[in-house]
């Protein structure tokens, strides 16, 4: 299996030049990822014909990802999703992080900041890894980061293993700090650009989700779906109960919620959820040994974004699987904890895998 190849795709704000890299695998599955904010940019999976289709949003040149993406298939960290009013008590120490989401008209940290990982230029290395094209990126966040404590050392593998994508992230610190590093992909498996992902199946292995209170932050509640627009437990498309006369669902515009998955085996890789497009076959498999997943149905996509396929991104032309913790973790003592402590290593994977049926 060959490693990968690499070409310019740009300069980042401050003048450095970014990379595309480019891993293909002889079953025909190939990502392109940019070590500028770690962004997966084009994932091309095959159909039941054979025919392969570039099934995530995003954009040709680097440009348009630091002028105007929603986190198109970007890294987030050092928190992925929000904490309530950017702040958090930890050994005693009240810390601010920077503010920079308002849903609702109530403050919070989102996605790491105003300049998070997805924002910053990652060191790359590709290679192989069991024989599988790879790339490793690395990114070192100081002291102060957006307002969070302590040096970071992240390291990120995407390895592209015959039909999966799977992220492993590693991470280190030499102060006690938050960490909930995510992927922020947004998938359309009829193909981006291809119109609303309402039709697409989904089952979700969870059976209790975190519901949020104006502002998009947890209550505290870990409420059971049944009965609910969030049941998921069995495959129902996307647009069945996404306009449902339920609280929740005004909240988030849809579907944008954390959902606790019923792993097993807690810490070890589990099957998240499963959608599939009746359309194309294309099934994708979400893996990963987080707690949690945050769906969300692309409720804030309106039509102004035009992609790869230069045709305009519709609302809700797409759906996010985010492996995760939950949402502000840091100030929900009864959710899993985020703090990672010095001498400690964290570690988490996540497979994307695709078939066609």
């Amino acid at each position: 299996m060959n490693p990968p190849t690499v070409r310019d795709f740009g300069l980042t704000p401050q003048g450095h030049p970014a990379r595309l890299f480019t891993l293909r695998h002889r079953d025909g599955i190939e990502a392109r990822i940019t070590n500028y904010g770690g962004i997966v940019t084009h994932l091309l999976v095959r159909d039941r014909e054979g025919a392969a289709a570039d099934v995530v949003l995003g954009y040709d040149s680097l440009a348009p990802y630091h002028e105007g993406s929603p986190y198109f298939g970007a890294l987030i960290g050092r928190v992925g999703n929000r904490i309530a009013a950017g702040t958090f008590t930890l050994d005693g120490e009240t810390h601010h992080l920077v503010t920079n989401n308002e849903p609702h008209g109530v403050p919070c940290h989102l996605h790491g900041g105003t300049r998070g990982f997805d924002k910053v230029l990652w060191e790359a290395e590709p290679g192989t890894v069991d024989g599988h094209p790879s790339l490793r990126l690395r990114h070192l966040s100081p002291d102060g980061d957006e307002g969070y404590p302590g040096n970071l050392e992240c390291f990120v593998t995407y390895v592209l293993a015959g039909d999966s994508l799977r992220i492993d992230y590693l991470a280190t610190c030499d102060k006690a700090t938050p960490v909930n590093l995510t992927n922020h992909s947004y998938f359309n498996l009829a193909g981006e650009g291809a119109g609303p992902v309402l039709d697409h199946l989904a089952t979700l292995r969870a059976s209790h989700f975190t519901p949020v209170a104006p502002g998009m932050i947890p209550n505290g509640e870990i409420r059971p779906v049944a009965g609910t627009p969030f049941d998921f437990t069995r495959p129902k498309p996307f647009g069945t109960d996404i306009e449902a006369d339920d609280e929740q669902i005004r909240l988030g515009g849809g579907f944008d919620h954390n959902f606790v998955i019923d792993s097993p085996h807690p810490g070890e890789l589990a099957l998240a959820a499963v959608v599939h497009h009746p359309g194309s076959g294309r099934t994708m498999e979400t893996w990963t040994t987080e707690p949690g997943v945050q769906l969300y149905t692309g409720n804030s996509l309106d039509g102004s974004l035009t992609g790869k396929s230069g045709r305009p991104y519709a609302r809700r032309g797409a759906f996010c699987l985010e492996t995760q913790h939950f949402p502000d973790s840091p100030n929900q003592p009864q959710f899993p904890g985020i703090v990672l402590e010095p001498g400690k290593t964290r570690r988490s994977s996540t497979e994307y895998r695709f078939r066609a049926e």
